[in-house]
């Protein structure tokens, strides 16, 4: 019944939802040789993927925050992260997530599809639809560098305060055995921040400075698959 579990649940079930948006499709596709999906199944695919995947942004910064309470305000702990303002913070982490998923996927329903209609990669993504494109996608880039970034920003900067803050008061520990115990709270999800930021970045920094369909697919399912394969097994351990 603690806030760090509380979000835990939700963060496995962000997980669930994320590689089940696209992992028994990839399968399916390989064991039958059939890679065709519906248009609306395509941006179906597309709304769950972003909004899984915002979702897991948001709650690893809810729990930085989570962090950085308990180390730094340890005293007023269980009166700051109440019951009330946990369910708050996960509400409104799948409602902008939600929002997001929908802002995009119906900006990406608005464009044409005239040309060749093979999407090069294992699964509906954003950046390979847009490619395909042969109308104008201004709005959709505005929409993902606009909101998407926002989002991707917000929960960075909360992570990085969150940890300064409690790297700051870890410091001040006078034991080494107080500055270790501290620190243990925080190494398995320090861990999965290291993780999911770092392999969903190199998504986006590796398709803008080499647009290989191959590459951007390889690093996708980093973050997509075997990251949330990883979170249950980085979590199982420290518990």
């Amino acid at each position: 019944h603690s806030p760090m579990y509380f979000f835990l649940a939700n963060l496995s079930l962000s997980d669930m939802g994320l590689v089940s948006t696209t992992v028994p499709n990839m399968l399916a596709n390989i064991r039958m040789q059939n890679q065709l999906i519906s248009y609306a199944g395509c941006l179906s695919q597309l709304y769950f993927f972003i909004l899984f995947a915002l979702l897991e942004a948001f709650l690893l910064a809810v729990m930085a925050y989570d962090r950085y309470v308990a180390i730094c305000h340890p005293l007023h702990y269980t009166m700051v992260m109440s019951p009330g303002l946990c369910v708050l913070l996960v509400s409104a982490s799948w409602i902008m997530s939600g929002l997001s998923a929908l802002l995009h996927t119906l900006l990406m329903n608005s464009l044409s599809f005239c040309a060749e209609h093979v999407i090069p990669h294992f699964f509906c993504e954003i950046n390979p639809l847009l490619r395909l494109s042969c109308t104008d996608i201004f709005i959709n880039e505005l929409a993902i560098f606009g909101i998407g970034g926002l989002s991707v920003l917000g929960c960075v900067l909360c992570l990085i305060i969150s940890y300064a803050y409690v790297f700051l008061t870890i410091w001040k520990i006078p034991s080494t055995q107080g500055k270790k115990k501290a620190l243990s709270t925080c190494s398995s999800h320090l861990s999965v921040v290291s993780l999911y930021f770092g392999t969903s970045s190199s998504v986006y920094f590796s398709s803008a400075s080499t647009p290989s369909s191959r590459n951007g697919a390889l690093a996708s399912m980093m973050y997509a698959v075997v990251t949330p394969m990883l979170n249950p097994v980085i979590y199982s351990l420290r518990n």
